[in-house]
């Protein structure tokens, strides 16, 4: 039997929250917005780039945001020696080309695993709590909650289009 993505609910979160559940709410939001799209289709379907010319599809946005889930919340926030996921100096965006439909599963489930990652990883922690980035200047936990929601709803967008090219199927 093939496997295809499972469908998933999206909860609507609460508009009203103190601002860390609200942005941890909507960040689980787009999170699940991106399930979404990949729900129902096989890996090949995941794998397929829509547009001509182009390296994106379902499969490299699930392994580019599970490697970003990783950098942002284990990595940088909480210092943790864990190794990267997919690029590497040599192939910076392996994460989009290198793709093989019969992992579509197992990288399915590896996005799922580094989102709860990320959860467990700030779970405790204030929005104010910060790190220091690359370039040396403190990073709080609340500019990483902002960048992953844009990151997430920028890459939603991308989804929104290539779904539409794989099978037709439209909607948020």
């Amino acid at each position: 039997m093939t496997w295809t993505a499972p469908v998933v609910v999206r909860s609507g979160g609460a508009p009203n929250a103190p601002e860390p559940e609200l942005l941890r709410g909507l960040l689980d939001w787009h999170r699940t917005t991106l399930l979404l799209k990949c729900a129902g289709l096989d890996g090949g379907q995941l794998a397929r780039a829509s547009v001509a010319g182009s390296n994106l599809s379902l499969l490299g946005l699930v392994r580019h945001l599970a490697k970003v889930e990783r950098i942002w919340f284990r990595r940088r926030f909480r210092g943790e020696a864990v190794e990267m996921l997919y690029s590497t100096p040599e192939w910076k965006d392996a994460d989009f080309e290198d793709l093989d439909p019969a992992r579509a599963e197992a990288e399915y489930a590896q996005l799922l695993a580094e989102q709860e990652a990320a959860r467990r990883a700030v779970e405790d922690a204030p929005l104010d709590a910060t790190f220091v980035g690359a370039d040396g200047k403190e990073i709080s936990l609340r500019l990483v909650f902002v960048h992953m929601i844009g990151e997430y709803a920028r890459h939603n967008g991308h989804a929104d289009l290539i779904r539409q090219g794989v099978d037709g199927v439209t909607g948020a």
